[in-house]
């Protein structure tokens, strides 16, 4: 059986192949111990969230260890391996890394032609909580998940992160180590979708750290 299981929420975009083409590729080569999947939800819009619920809910054993990867990131090995291996009795969820570089597409170029990821032109974004998670069913369910009211694009690591430090008392573990953020064209920000996830964010930012409104906001979906 496979250290875990890597599901990548998946939807074709033309902006987006080159990237996934190359997190496929560095996990077959860099991490070939794990097997990787592709995953999409019913929603008519994409919906990373309801994707990656749906991923968690899909492994049988609730201790089994599920590496949630965004389809343009790139996270190191060693990292990755050590939680892999604490995640499954941590009770929480595990980020590889303390470092996100966004290669954009001056460094996705480099990247492309060959130059080692920690090598390639970036920018350091300070505060990130995506990217990469690594879970069991077991502690996902503890704190609910992510949101799928959160549709398109926006807010949905952030409400995440909130929900998982205020229910579960501590804020997700990290490993020291960095992931690398390919570039394509970047998603719209604006329109009817994103002022909901907005609104449902603000919601998110004032059940923050009283642990009875969050379970309560958490437990309307």
């Amino acid at each position: 059986m496979p250290a875990a299981t890597v599901v990548l929420p998946w939807r074709p975009a033309s902006s987006r192949i080159a990237a996934f083409e190359s997190v496929i590729a560095w996990y077959a080569r860099q991490l070939p111990e794990l097997r990787v999947l592709t995953l999409d939800s019913p929603d008519p819009v994409f919906n990373l969230a309801l994707c990656r619920n749906l991923a968690v809910a899909a492994q049988a054993d609730p201790d089994d260890v599920v590496v949630l990867g965004d389809a343009d990131t790139l996270p190191e090995p060693e990292p990755l391996r050590q939680a892999i291996a604490a995640a499954r009795t941590s009770g929480l969820v595990h980020l590889p890394y303390t470092a996100y570089h966004w290669l954009g597409a001056a460094g996705s170029a480099q990247f492309a032609a060959g130059v080692a990821p920690d090598r390639c032109d970036h920018e350091l974004v300070r505060g990130a909580c995506s990217g990469v998670y690594v879970t069991t069913r077991r502690t996902w369910e503890r704190h609910g998940g992510q949101d799928p009211r959160f549709r398109g694009w926006g807010y949905e690591d952030a409400a995440w992160n909130l929900a998982h430090t205020t229910i579960l008392g501590a804020a997700p573990q990290r490993h020291e180590g960095r992931v690398y953020a390919l570039h394509h064209v970047a998603e719209t920000r604006a329109g009817t979708l994103f002022d909901a996830n907005a609104a449902l964010m603000r919601r998110y930012e004032a059940a923050s750290g009283d642990a009875a409104a969050m379970a309560s906001l958490v437990s309307e979906r």
